[in-house]
């Protein structure tokens, strides 16, 4: 199955992460977010991979190579991001006269639910919420047994299902010529047009997802790590001092340096050339990059440290995401739970959003810098290259 992945767009919900790099290029476990999306995309039956590319496009270009995963990759450039139906429009010519699947880069598949998608085409993914007032929400009917799509509609007030739709499609070979849509109400080129086109002239499946994630805020990235983290099966190939205590499902990856009284609770990552102690303290379904360094009585949980970023000692991160070569000053504290018990909220593109998580740290841009004794909100964003001073509380967004 030809498929094509949307892979070029900003990604201003996740920012300051993406400030720097492409949203499909951020960090999940031990690769890329689009990475884990192509991978079971092969997995599932892809025969060749389009990767619609834009924003950062040369990182993506410079990962993915002419070959990912035993398939042949190629590139489509979407110059200007107008919506789905223009980026798959941009992939047009790369395409052969047969059916072909669309993915969005910066979603996580289960590979059963994506092999049975491919195997059912024409088909859309589909998966249950329990608000679907924020997604789109498929139309369905149901024959001899089997479910089909009738349509869609984006972000219903009084949703007809609880049944969103993933993003993720076959599309029969004729629908490449129904890729001229008009402007949706939002100003963009919609690819659930062809969606409702492709239900007017066959049989569309609505194939029931396993799990599905779409990753477009930095909680969201956390909940991507959890779940490719958690399925780590433990392989320490670094150096670990023979007075660490590594538990379950804890990866050292080779040029990784764990030191003494370190204590690692799987499920856990450490990168090459990463450093960790003495005498820290990992556990969460923590990340720590490449070239990252954890440093003498640190605590890290459920966190990722992208590459270069440096924890000093005597400081404690929860539930947070630290961009490339961010440095935390000795005795910095993150905070990670209101006293209410009420789930944190932070900006979303200068609006205040809840995380729909009890516990949530911070989100730090690449080349943020706190200095000794700072302490950090739950929720609190530092935008790249922010800068706190000497026992400094920040209760509020350096960024936006």
């Amino acid at each position: 199955m030809q498929t094509v992945i949307l892979a070029a767009g900003q990604g201003t919900r996740m920012r300051p992460l993406t400030e720097r790099r492409a949203k499909p290029m951020l960090p999940v476990a031990d690769r890329p977010l689009s990475a884990h999306t192509a991978k079971t995309a092969v997995d599932a039956g892809a025969s060749r991979l389009i990767i619609v590319v834009g924003y950062e496009s040369d990182a993506v270009c410079e990962f993915f190579g002419d070959e990912f995963a035993g398939v042949p990759v190629e590139y489509a450039e979407q110059t200007e991001q107008r919506g789905t139906a223009d980026a798959v429009r941009a992939a047009e010519s790369h395409l052969d006269d047969g059916p072909f699947a669309v993915l969005n880069g910066d979603a996580l598949y289960d590979e059963p639910s994506l092999t049975r998608l491919y195997e059912q085409a024409p088909a859309v993914g589909s998966y249950r919420v329990a608000d679907p007032t924020q997604y789109g929400v498929l139309y369905t009917a149901e024959s001899d047994g089997d479910t089909r799509v009738t349509g869609v509609v984006e972000k219903p007030a009084d949703p007809p299902s609880n049944r969103i739709n993933t993003g993720a499609y076959v599309f029969p070979a004729e629908a490449q010529a129904w890729l001229e849509v008009g402007e949706s109400e939002r100003g963009e080129l919609e690819l659930t047009d062809v969606l409702e086109r492709a239900c007017e002239e066959s049989t569309v499946a609505a194939v029931p997802f396993e799990r599905w994630l779409d990753v477009g805020r930095p909680w969201e990235l956390l909940e991507a790590n959890e779940w490719k983290v958690g399925e780590l099966t433990r392989t320490l190939r670094g150096e670990v001092h023979e007075d660490a205590d590594i538990r379950g499902d804890v990866v050292v990856e080779a040029g990784a340096t764990i030191d003494a009284g370190v204590v690692i609770e799987g499920p856990a990552l450490v990168r090459r050339g990463a450093t960790v102690g003495p005498n820290a303290y990992i556990r969460g379904h923590t990340v720590v990059g490449n070239d990252a360094k954890v440093g003498h009585s640190v605590e890290v949980k459920n966190s990722v440290l992208m590459a270069g970023a440096t924890v000093g000692h005597l400081s404690y991160v929860g539930d947070s995401v630290l961009g490339r070569d961010v440095n935390f000053g000795a005795g910095t504290t993150v905070a990670n739970l209101r006293h209410d018990d009420e789930a944190v909220k932070t900006l979303v593109k200068g609006e205040l959003t809840s995380t729909g998580r009890r516990k949530f740290g911070v989100v730090c841009g690449d080349d943020a810098k706190t200095a000794i004794q700072t302490s950090l909100n739950a929720g609190v964003k530092l935008d790249c290259d922010a800068t706190t001073t000497p026992g400094e509380v920040v209760l509020r967004d350096k960024s936006e």
